[in-house]
């Protein structure tokens, strides 16, 4: 299974909360048979300064074919839902401390394409079809580690 993750840009404190938690249970997942893609609608000069943070493939996807192709949209209720700003306060202070020890910005000032995409989870069975799919509704709307974990046996089937 390739679980396919649409993020917004490169640098995204909301963002970087969610992959910290992926990080964090990496082997977990790969024990699960779940090979980890994160995309984002960033221009590789951005995506070069954060991919290295990750331990998993990065795609940067300026033009957003990706984003179309999968249905992926973009909207103010991105940052405007409450259920983002739970996330802003952790994802701030990881950010800068991140950007302390690594002597870069903690975000880029002026993000391509913006700061209103929205995240999409997609989960790809071996044969190249899309077998489980979760639009966000909001910048921290994702699957867990946890949904992840128990959708794989159901879809391996």
């Amino acid at each position: 299974l390739t679980h396919l993750q649409f993020r917004r840009f490169a640098g995204c404190p909301i963002c970087n909360l969610h992959l910290r938690s992926i990080t964090a249970r990496l082997d977990e997942i790969s024990a699960a048979g779940i090979r980890e893609v994160v995309i984002f609608h960033s221009s590789p000069a951005e995506l070069r300064k954060y991919e290295k943070d990750l331990p998993f493939p990065v795609i940067g996807d300026p033009g957003r074919k990706l984003y179309r192709r999968f249905g992926v949209e973009a909207s103010a209720m991105a940052i405007l839902n409450p259920g983002a700003w739970r996330a802003l306060p952790r994802g701030w202070w990881h950010a800068l401390r991140t950007a302390i020890s690594r002597r870069r910005a903690p975000m880029p000032a002026n993000p391509t394409n913006g700061n209103l995409g929205l995240p999409a989870d997609v989960l790809i069975d071996a044969e190249g079809r899309v077998v489980a799919v979760k639009y966000g509704k909001h910048a921290y709307d994702q699957w867990s580690v946890d949904d992840l974990l128990a959708m794989a046996p159901r879809v391996t089937r």
